[in-house]
């Protein structure tokens, strides 16, 4: 089976599986509480509800941003707007990616002191 995203297979949620990111989504089922090995029929379906979710989110979102020429996170927590733990924790994430990023500018400097310094 190929790589491509020529889209998904009939009566398949992706056109390839590895089993890697099957165990994920397995043991992410298990946190929520569902069985540690879960049949996989129960995961295909979680799978193909979550994709369904971020796909009709991102569509909902791109109409927004087209409206003013370009797609921003504002257009995407607009729509989570009245969904307060996602759009917290969505906020959460974006406050440390942007913590992460300043580490790594510090970091990138500090590493460039001490080779001038050498």
């Amino acid at each position: 089976m190929s790589n491509s995203a020529a889209g998904p297979k009939a009566g398949s949620s992706q056109p390839y599986e590895t089993t890697s990111l099957k165990r994920k989504r397995e043991h992410m089922m298990y946190c929520f509480g569902d069985d540690a090995n879960p049949l996989p029929e129960t995961v295909a379906l979680v799978e193909d509800i979550v994709v369904e979710y971020v796909t009709d989110l991102a569509h909902k979102a791109q109409d927004m941003g087209s409206k003013r020429g370009k797609l921003t996170v504002e257009d995407f927590l607009y729509q989570i707007r009245k969904d307060f733990p996602k759009l917290n924790r969505c906020r959460e994430l974006l406050s440390m990616q942007e913590e992460v990023k300043q580490a790594k500018k510090a970091f990138e400097m500090d590493v460039e002191k001490l080779a001038s310094i050498e």
